[in-house]
């Protein structure tokens, strides 16, 4: 096997690293703010859940930075067309978390019920709509996105938005990837917080991981009957990176179930996202959250990695016209590119991730009220 193909695959694997690490983190972020308003009854109990994610939730949303990042590094074909389609929907989901940096830091700048309850507002709509759109994206990249290319390599959407954000199957997605950042969010609630806080988290927790179990059961069942993508021909991995030619693709049902097939060892990753959905769950009512928070991770592992599987190696299929549809063959970057990407990212992620253990290290503890209501410095 050629060096540019076993880069190409390694920056598919890792892409899927990065939106795993994406979903963990900035999910768990999310999770508490769309939290905000039912765990915290009071000003002094929202400031609370605010103040444990305070010190971490800016550092998190680098995971975003990241995940973009490696896309218009190792996918630019695929950054330049998924940011076009999407281009609407990305503009609603920046605004969505423009702002959160803003409530974080005005909610307590005055001292107004009616002032802190409407950042409490901004909060559950900047919590919750980013992961709703981050799961309805994968939805609609399952069923297929309707653009195409000319001769000239114009690329053209044939979809409106709308079709997009109002799709049954995607809003379902959605709809999963929320309770998941609930999760999640319920489960670092528990590990920093005392009564009532804890007690209120501990049921959206384990409320959102069966919601998740069930959605991405029902989604299996679904997956294995909508239409998927095939090829039709043998393809070479080491193509040019053009979505012009090279490739021929049909529309077939039950398509996205063929990497199962041929290789069942891949059915290890829906059961790696049910065990962490029903045994996370499992964990929060026994008062373990550490363990939980843990088995939240392996969840979103399991269900992004299952979603790659069954895609592989698809990026993003067009629906208008399939022989155009982005893979991992056909829409990365240069192998002199990807070579030097695989270096730094080998020596800058255990950097980042020893850093970010050892913030979450420092900064570990139960965050009281008593505490956040006189310090002048917390949020």
């Amino acid at each position: 096997m050629e060096i540019y193909v076993v880069l190409k695959v390694i920056w598919a694997v890792l892409l899927g690293v990065l939106l795993s690490g994406l979903a963990v983190m900035v999910g768990m972020d999310m999770g508490v703010g769309t939290l905000l308003r039912f765990v915290g009854k009071t000003d002094g109990e929202r400031r609370v859940a605010l103040n444990i994610i305070g010190p971490h939730w800016d550092g998190n949303q680098v995971w975003f930075i990241l995940g973009g990042g490696a896309i218009f590094a190792a996918y630019p074909t695929l950054y330049a067309t998924s940011f076009s389609v999407f281009y609407v929907v990305m503009i609603l989901l920046l605004f969505s978390m423009i702002i959160r940096p803003v409530a974080f830091e005005y909610r307590s700048k005055v001292d107004a019920k009616k002032w802190r309850g409407s950042w409490d507002w901004a909060f559950l709509v900047s919590g919750a709509l980013p992961m709703i759109v981050y799961g309805a994206a994968f939805g609609n990249v399952l069923e297929g996105v309707g653009y195409h290319y000319s001769w000239t390599g114009q690329y053209y959407q044939d979809e409106s938005f709308l079709s997009y954000l109002l799709n049954p199957f995607a809003v379902m997605c959605g709809v999963m990837s929320l309770a998941l950042s609930i999760y999640q969010g319920g489960t670092m609630l528990m590990l920093r917080s005392e009564q009532p806080i804890y007690g209120r988290a501990r049921g959206f927790a384990i409320v959102g991981s069966l919601l998740a179990a069930v959605i991405f059961a029902v989604g299996g069942v679904w997956i294995a009957h909508m239409n998927g993508f095939a090829f039709t021909s043998a393809v070479d991995p080491n193509m040019a990176a053009t979505p012009l030619n090279g490739q021929s693709v049909a529309v077939q049902a039950g398509a996205w179930m063929n990497n199962f097939h041929t290789y069942p060892i891949l059915w290890a990753l829906p059961a790696l996202g049910f065990l962490g959905m029903l045994g996370g769950s499992a964990m929060v009512a026994a008062g373990k959250p550490v363990v939980a928070w843990w088995l939240g991770a392996v969840a979103w592992i399991g269900v992004i990695f299952t979603t790659g599987a069954s895609m592989f190696p698809f990026l993003m299929p067009s629906s208008t016209n399939p022989d155009q549809s982005l893979t991992v063959w056909n829409s990365t970057g240069s192998a002199y590119n990807l070579g030097w990407m695989l270096v730094f990212a080998l020596v800058f992620t255990p950097i980042i991730i020893t850093y970010t253990s050892w913030c979450y290290y420092v900064m570990r503890g139960k965050v009281k009220v008593e505490a956040v209501s006189h310090d002048t410095h917390s949020y």
